[in-house]
Formats: structure tokens, C-alpha cells, sequence
């Protein structure tokens, strides 16, 4: 499996606010870690099992992360460097990620810890046809009185390709189950995941 990540904190890159809703209110953040049953009103868990099984898996008690976003497609668009894999298409998913305790979402030195060692443990899986790719972004956490507080998130991209959607399915799938229980291991090891790294 081909893991890689990189940081995103230019003024134009993209960003969080936590939690989110959508304009009209009918999307929002559900909180999985405090409440795992609101996880049946997450569609997109509710239409990709694997997805589903993944949320759960990082928003259980034995993982220090959880989940704040996702969504998930298929598509036969695939770039240049997506070649090496000699695909027709890719079933693709994103899952933004925060720390569970909040002291760490506000250490860059803590995210960037937690992205190299899960890129270190995946590069160590079988290999597969898919890609995880862990992006550092900027976050803004709502505090109380109204204002936001500036921290950081991680948005987990994986790719499964395949000959059709099928087949790219169901290598994504295997890679979501890699990156949950890689999570659920470093959470597990000590330090845990950077929580031993400084500012």
C-alpha cells in the first residue's frame, strides 16, 4: 500500500470549521466519539458499508482520533502519476480527522507527528492497489463566547483502483481497514500517537 502525506497552510489552501453544518442546516457534524449511534444519520456510511465500518473503528474508545467530515465516489478520472497502477478507474474517500483531547489540535509538531508514523506503519503493509494520502490542514475550533481558535486537522484521502468499480471497491475497502487498524495501533503504543511531542 502507497502512503504519503503533506502540509496545506497557505492563505488559498483549504480549511475547517468545527464543528460545521451546511448552509440550509440539512448537514453537519454528528459527534461519533461521544455518541456512536448518531452514526446512522451519516448518509454516506449508510451507502459504503467499508465506510461505515471505518468511521467506527476511528471514532471507537481505543482510537485517539475522530472523524469531523467524509464523503466517498467512484470515477474513471485518473491523473498522470495514477498510471503505475494500470487502472480504468478509482474508488476514492475522504475522512477529515481531528484529535479526540484537545490540547492536541493545536500542536503542528503532534499532527505531523501522528502523519509520519502512519505513513511509516502502511508503507509497511501488503501491497495493494490503493493510495492513502494524509494532508495537515488548518482548523478552526469553535470556542465559547463565539470565537474560533486556530488548530489543525488532518484530511485522510484513499484511493482503491481497479478495472471497474468493482474491483477498485473492493481494494479500497482493504485499504480502510489498513488505515483504521494502523490508527487503532499507534493509538495504542507509547507515546501515543505524538501525544509525547512538543510544541
Amino acid at each position: 500500500m502507497d502512503a504519503d502525506f503533506s502540509v496545506e497552510l497557505g492563505a488559498e489552501d483549504e480549511t475547517l470549521a468545527f464543528p460545521w453544518a451546511s448552509g440550509d442546516g440539512r448537514l453537519r457534524y454528528y459527534d461519533l466519539k461521544r455518541q456512536p449511534d448518531l452514526l446512522l444519520y451519516v448518509d454516506e456510511a449508510a451507502r459504503w458499508q467499508e465506510l461505515g465500518e471505518f468511521l467506527a473503528q476511528v471514532n471507537s474508545a481505543a482510537s485517539r482520533l475522530q472523524s469531523a467530515k467524509c464523503d466517498a465516489w467512484f470515477t474513471t478520472k485518473l491523473n498522470e502519476d495514477e498510471a503505475i497502477y494500470g487502472a480504468a478507474g478509482k474508488f476514492a474517500s475522504y475522512v477529515d480527522l481531528l484529535f479526540a483531547a484537545e490540547p492536541p489540535r493545536f500542536s503542528f509538531a503532534q499532527h505531523e507527528d501522528c502523519v509520519k508514523r502512519l505513513t511509516k506503519l502502511l508503507s509497511r503493509a501488503p501491497q495493494i492497489s490503493s493510495a492513502a494520502e494524509f494532508i495537515i490542514r488548518r482548523c478552526f475550533y469553535a470556542q465559547a463566547g463565539g470565537d474560533a481558535r486556530e488548530g489543525f486537522h488532518v484530511t485522510f484521502y484513499l484511493f482503491g483502483y481497479g478495472d471497474d468499480q468493482e474491483d477498485a471497491r473492493r481494494r479500497w475497502g482493504i485499504g480502510l481497514r489498513l488505515v483504521g487498524n494502523a490508527i487503532l495501533q499507534l493509538s495504542a503504543a507509547q507515546p501515543a500517537l505524538g501525544e509525547a511531542a512538543g510544541d
